[in-house]
């Protein structure tokens, strides 16, 4: 018999706590655990404290006997854990608010995951999670690393390819959600479709087939230009262009809007940046009416405006993967983890983001074969941006992150996006230590930030 399970969970006072609680409860029976730490750092001690009792209400209103403990000590949480969770978010939410108010500011996408913001959150996290890496080696060496900290296919990448770390599994709900609408749009259970995923974190594709084996992506694209696409609440619904998914006989992922309909997206974007604040100040207003939600001592139970955040079912298929690694189920995941060949038209010690199966080993690809020409142009132009962004982030070098702008697709090259790039340094320089260098020489240029809140929230 094997041995109830000790859960680590880095950003544990994460608002989706209580999804993973919930997630953990409904699978006690396949994955007993014994105790889960939630540890974050002393700017989220109020919000874990919170999310803790309300974590342990959870457990408490089970038959099950888990305790719930919470720490600012990552090493006291890590020692000895069987898995490890990673959900936070370096900087809070005002880090992610400078991430998008800086490029509206210049006309460019501000985005969490994609373009320059989505860029320095990856300058922000990747050195963090390295670091969370070398203390499991010392604490915890036989423990999986289940990533959902985004963005979560370069955070991926940096663990395997620098951290040398390879149980790790990076997650993401955006193929969760694709199929929950997708069953729901054919009206068939999503257990009688066969999915193939191929693409990077939150620039993916799919084809879909019944249960016959037979190839229904086509007949799915008419459908979903009559019903609804299981958008992530955070995505603005700018529909793709019907006569290009049929060319290329596949879906793209709701991400792809900020790619194939840029200027939409971009307008879109602009409109909320000048009138109710961008995504991020929206999510914060969300997140503090969930927090007064979880004060509540009589809640035991994951609240329905969770789901409100974009973000929402990570944590379950954070749960499903551990569950399927701890009993080895082999059941069917979108994650990403190592190319393996999965796709041929990217090296195959590359993270990509693919349909797998998960077991005791972690993931055994499946493979998806070659993209069409358009596709396949695009996914290695963005795994050769995310590559120099990990590189920048890892080393601190200022040329290296300049040339990962140069080469986003979401990012008009030239002077202003060298200003953007330099005001999001002097904006994160707190969370930036291996780029002190460049930033002291930045500052010497005496930069204003344009945008007046970030401004603010900059001044000393």
């Amino acid at each position: 018999m094997k041995k109830k399970v000790k859960i680590a969970t880095i950003g544990g006072g994460s608002s989706y706590t209580p999804e993973l609680m919930e997630g953990f409860i409904k699978r006690y029976d396949e994955l007993p655990i014994k105790e889960i730490w939630l540890v974050d750092v002393e700017e989220g001690k109020d919000k874990q404290e919170i999310v803790g009792k309300m974590a342990q209400r959870m457990w408490d209103a089970t038959p099950y006997d888990v305790k719930i403990h919470t720490t600012l000590d990552r090493k006291l949480a890590l020692k000895d854990a069987d898995f490890v969770t990673t959900q936070f978010r370096v900087g809070q939410l005002n880090a992610r608010i400078k991430d998008e108010r800086i490029p509206f500011s210049y006309g460019f996408l501000g985005q969490e995951t994609n373009g320059a913001g989505g860029m320095f959150k990856a300058f922000r996290t990747i050195p963090v999670i390295l670091d969370i890496v070398e203390d499991m080696k010392a604490l915890c060496p036989k423990a999986w690393l289940i990533n959902f900290a985004n963005p979560s296919g370069m955070v991926t990448e940096a663990i395997i390819r620098y951290g040398k770390w390879d149980k790790v599994v990076g997650l993401c709900n955006v193929p969760v959600m694709a199929k929950m609408g997708e069953s729901e749009t054919l009206g068939v259970p999503k257990e009688d479709l066969i999915y193939k995923f191929a693409g990077v974190n939150h620039f993916h594709w799919h084809k879909v087939a019944n249960k016959d084996g037979e190839d229904i992506t086509l007949d799915l694209i008419d459908k979903l230009y009559e019903e609804n696409s299981g958008l992530p609440k955070n995505i603005f619904d700018a529909d793709f262009y019907k006569e290009q998914l049929i060319q290329m006989k596949m879906i793209p992922c709701g991400y792809h809007r900020y790619y194939y309909r840029a200027e939409e997206m971009l307008k879109h974007g602009l409109e909320e940046y000048a009138t109710v604040g961008t995504r991020a100040q929206q999510v914060k207003q969300i997140e503090h009416e969930l927090f007064e939600l979880y004060k509540d001592p009589e809640l035991d139970y994951k609240p329905k405006q969770l789901e409100e955040r974009g973000g929402a079912y990570y944590s379950d298929a954070a749960c499903e993967t551990i569950a399927s690694i701890y009993g080895n189920k082999n059941t069917e995941i979108v994650v990403s983890t190592k190319n393996d060949g999965a796709i041929p038209d990217l090296p195959a010690d590359c993270v990509v983001e693919v349909t797998a199966y998960i077991g005791a080993q972690g993931a055994r690809n499946v493979a998806f074969g070659e993209l069409p020409t358009a596709e396949k142009g695009w996914l290695q132009v963005m795994k050769a941006m995310e590559l120099l962004t990990i590189e920048a982030a890892v080393t601190g070098d200022y040329a290296t992150a300049l040339q990962a702008f140069t080469i986003n697709p979401l990012i008009q090259s030239g002077d202003t996006a060298k200003q953007v790039m330099n005001e999001l340094f002097i904006a994160h320089e707190r969370y930036l230590p291996r780029f002190k260098a460049a930033i002291d020489e930045l500052k010497t240029e005496n930069i204003v930030i344009k945008d007046e809140l970030v401004r603010e929230m900059c001044a000393p």
